[in-house]
């Protein structure tokens, strides 16, 4: 066995340095990333609501962004399987900052035609943003891929934080360029994007799953003992599209529920700062906890944590900021949970010679199942109201356990 080979038995990367550099060079790229796809969360919804001067249609935004990035998920994962990650995900992120600039177009035309259409190709940031994670654990050993995919995940963290408090000051400065107010945030958003391709086109060298091809070719052909042994492709993609429905279903009509509550747009763009902080920021903790107590048993408490999330929004009053910034922390914790531990089985399940194209194809699910949750949820509240909206997708989350068990027992 060659010396890499060991190495990779062992828990250490064959190329440590290159390890570095990328993690390096993926961080930077999603502290940016991070506050462009904060925009649309914020205020994605209430400018639909304000176009169309319904809510029926509020979740609207949400499911056409997912959408888009279903679609993007399909091209960036296949770019990145025939040329590396280093194009696919440039492409990506300047696909985002594209839909950015449509979106403020759309705004300053008053048209909710350009606005559903920018919203969609807008999504390619998001897709992009969640398929970087799987550059970071390229070269990561099998014992310390949850870590290396959770380094790229808490960089978003910074990003997704500011993003949302920047809400009024980006308003502020649309209001004084002749943009409507609630378009604002997407100027940060279309800079952000554009900024973070340019750092990955630049700086992604070596590209990650290029050189991890590479360095596979040049390893002997591993037993079936010495291969990781894992839950599979469909439990961890299962995982992964039902934490993300009821995220973004919940998540999606919180602003709106608040704003219909008489909140402004800086309690609601606090909320949701919360929200996006806890689904990134546990990163480094979930991905040590996936590594060491294994992927099902972590999987198995995202579940729980969103029900605990459906519960308290569904019994939060509506002029309590705290209890709604709790549920939507929690919502953020359960989602962190169920990706970290979902992307580990991916990767372990799937080899590098489809990885790529296997990778994008698992995230358009997940994107069309938060499609299905975004334009769901306001028909849902327009129905039966935010707290029916909670308790069922809290619920529902309930439903990964089911699947964890028997993969447990077919073991």
């Amino acid at each position: 066995m060659t010396s890499a080979a060991a190495d990779t038995t062992a828990g250490i990367s064959p190329r440590p340095e290159a390890q570095r550099r990328v993690l390096a060079v993926l961080v930077s790229s999603q502290i940016l990333s991070g506050a462009g796809l904060a925009a649309g969360i914020t205020v994605g919804a209430l400018l639909a609501q304000d176009m169309l001067g319904s809510t029926d249609l509020a979740g609207l935004p949400s499911a056409l962004f997912t959408a888009g990035s279903a679609l993007a998920a399909v091209a960036v994962g296949r770019i990145s399987q025939a040329r590396g990650r280093r194009p696919g995900l440039a492409a990506g992120y300047l696909t985002g900052a594209i839909g950015s600039a449509g979106v403020i177009a759309a705004a300053v035309a008053d048209s909710p035609v350009l606005l559903f259409m920018a919203l969609f190709v807008y999504g390619a940031g998001t897709a992009t943003n969640l398929q970087a994670r799987y550059a970071g654990a390229d070269l990561a050993a099998p014992a310390h891929r949850a870590r290396a995919v959770s380094t790229v995940l808490v960089a978003t963290t910074l990003g997704g934080v500011v993003g949302p408090n920047l809400a009024a000051p980006t308003g502020t400065l649309a209001d004084s360029l002749g943009i409507p107010t609630l378009a604002g945030p997407f100027l940060l958003s279309g800079a952000a994007y554009a900024l973070a391709a340019l750092v990955l086109a630049v700086w992604l060298r070596p590209d990650p799953l290029l050189l991890a091809r590479s360095l596979d070719l040049q390893q002997p052909t591993q037993t079936t003992a010495a291969k990781p042994r894992g839950p599979g492709l469909i439990p961890g993609a299962l995982t992964m599209i039902l934490t993300q429905l009821v995220m973004v279903a919940i998540m999606t009509m919180t602003p709106v529920h608040m704003h219909d509550h008489g909140h402004g747009t800086a309690a609601s763009g606090l909320v949701i700062a919360i929200h996006v902080g806890a689904m990134y920021l546990p990163s480094p903790l979930t991905g040590w906890l996936v590594d060491r107590y294994g992927r099902t048993v972590i999987a198995a408490a995202s579940g729980l944590t969103l029900l605990a999330a459906g519960i308290t929004a569904a019994a939060a009053p509506a002029d309590s900021v705290a209890l709604l910034a709790l549920a939507l922390a929690l919502l953020g914790l359960g989602w962190n949970l169920g990706l970290v531990s979902g992307t580990a089985m991916i990767t372990d399940a799937v080899p590098l010679a489809t990885r790529a194209k296997t990778q994008g194809m698992v995230d358009v699910s997940i994107a069309i199942a938060g499609a299905t949750g975004g334009l769901s949820s306001g028909l849902v509240v327009s129905a039966a109201g935010y707290p029916v909206l909670a308790l069922t997708g809290g619920f529902l989350a309930l439903a990964v356990l089911p699947a964890i068990a028997a993969t447990a027992s077919s073991r």
